[in-house]
């Protein structure tokens, strides 16, 4: 018997964690860490629907946290058994893991001073230091077309999602009883035509389908506009004085930002402000990426035969200590700031943020998706006042939303990708997506003719 249940990212972004069985295997589908509400999430991070010693394997689409970043603590609960991902997410999740506990443990410190003013009680974090090289000694890396075992009827291979660098679609080829059934989980899709990354692969070989719904029911800007609204945004902030303020993600938004502001900056677009990446896990991400060039895209390619370093430009600075960290704040003249997290919800950004929130003169870069209850999402939407650290700051900066920059497929990229498959699909899950998203995915594959779509709910189980 084969059975589906899906225990994260259903009708919401974060957190994925997807249960996969077969008799008695058990095979998790990523391990995320889910994000929203800091009273929520500590709980609902903790807290497995399952026995982590249970588990037969687990399955890493990519490297970022809300598909990865909860690991430490399954393997922390009992997980002893193999995560399966490919090179280049072992590679990244080395820095992602490292980096999250690193961050968990400042931060925790940082929200224990707040609370203890208001007499509350304090918080240990979700995961240390101390869990992360247990959790690392389990990856398996594969590289894209090529299939490998988890168990004698069950061949698996990864395809290459053109998400993140490294990201993957899962392929299972199950043998249940003499009757063979293959699975794709795509993990995040990637949006075709997009920098650095290739796009993603076509599937027309599988029966069931799990699909990620992000923006499922909207369309991105076109991407070829983006420079141009870069160069407009640095034009006139600097033209005020200001600082630009960027959270972003360390992982591929922060090595895209920089590549196109390489391209500014040789194309002299943009005045020559110095450019701070203040985030140690995106300098590591950074170096990871140029040891994997056979991630690239054509036009990477044809940018390393002209200028060596993508990633690198005169001006540019990457900040690693703290004290260089916080003496940007010091600094009065324009600059550029670009640290993490990418949703604004832990990191050197929240400093950066309480330091330059309130003054008109700046302006917040929003670069990325920003899930619901996030400090990023209520900057997207320009709340008046915002929280962080557990205190109130007013938002009087200006906010420009850059949707351009979205690794996620959007809704035509999903159906295109979708319908290559089309004569192959016998059931669809759409997951990962706010529930008017996947609801509009859904229906907007009814519409173009693809059968029996499912929205899952939290928990909900099916057999396959």
């Amino acid at each position: 018997m084969i059975k589906l249940t899906f225990y994260g990212a259903v009708r919401t972004v974060t957190g994925s964690r997807h249960l996969l069985t077969c008799d008695n295997l058990n095979i998790l589908l990523d391990c995320g860490l889910f994000q929203g509400h800091r009273k929520d999430t500590y709980d609902r991070n903790l807290n497995f629907e399952f026995d982590p010693g249970a588990l037969s394997s687990v399955i890493i689409s990519h490297a970022h946290m809300d598909h990865l970043g909860n690991l430490p603590n399954l393997v922390k609960q009992g997980y002893r058994k193999d995560v399966y991902s490919t090179s280049a997410t072992v590679d990244l999740a080395a820095v992602m893991l490292t980096d999250s506990a690193n961050i968990q443990e400042s931060d925790i410190k940082y929200v224990n001073k707040i609370r203890s003013k208001h007499h509350e009680a304090a918080l240990q974090p979700l995961y240390t230091m101390e869990d992360i090289p247990p959790t690392l000694k389990l990856f398996r890396g594969s590289a894209y077309d090529h299939s490998f075992k988890i168990d004698e009827n069950i061949t698996v291979s990864f395809r290459d999602a053109g998400h993140i660098l490294g990201s993957a679609i899962s392929i299972f080829n199950i043998n249940d009883h003499g009757r063979n059934v293959s699975i794709c989980y795509t993990g995040d899709l990637g949006r075709y035509n997009m920098p650095i990354i290739r796009d993603p692969t076509s599937v027309i070989d599988c029966d069931i389908l799990i699909i990620e719904s992000t923006y499922g029911d909207r369309l991105h800007s076109d991407i070829n506009n983006v420079k141009d609204k870069l160069a407009s945004v640095i034009n006139e902030t600097v033209s005020r004085g200001g600082k630009l303020i960027v959270p972003s993600f360390a992982l591929e938004r922060t090595q895209e930002l920089v590549y196109y502001l390489h391209q500014l900056k040789l194309e002299h677009r943009i005045p020559d402000i110095p450019v701070f990446v203040d985030s140690p896990l995106a300098i590591d991400a950074t170096d990871i990426f140029r040891i994997h060039p056979e991630c690239y895209d054509d036009d990477v390619a044809d940018f390393l035969l002209t200028d060596r370093d993508p990633f690198g430009f005169r001006g540019l600075h990457y900040i690693s200590s703290v004290e260089e960290s916080k003496s940007l704040n010091k600094i009065d003249t324009p600059i550029m700031i670009i640290a993490g997290s990418g949703m604004a919800e832990s990191g050197r950004i929240l400093h950066h943020l309480k330091n330059n929130i309130g003054n008109p003169k700046n302006t917040i870069m929003i670069v990325g998706w920003q899930a619901e209850n996030t400090l990023g999402r209520k900057i997207k939407e320009k709340w008046s006042e915002v929280s962080i650290f557990g205190e109130k700051y007013k938002l009087r900066s200006q906010v420009e939303v850059f949707d351009e920059f979205s690794a996620h497929a959007d809704r035509n990229d999903l159906i295109k990708w979708c319908l290559e498959g089309k004569s192959r699909w016998q059931k669809i899950f759409v997951v990962h997506g706010e529930e008017s998203a996947s609801l509009a995915l859904a229906e907007a594959f009814n519409n173009a003719g693809l059968k029996d779509i499912i929205v899952p709910q939290y928990a909900q189980e099916y057999i396959i």
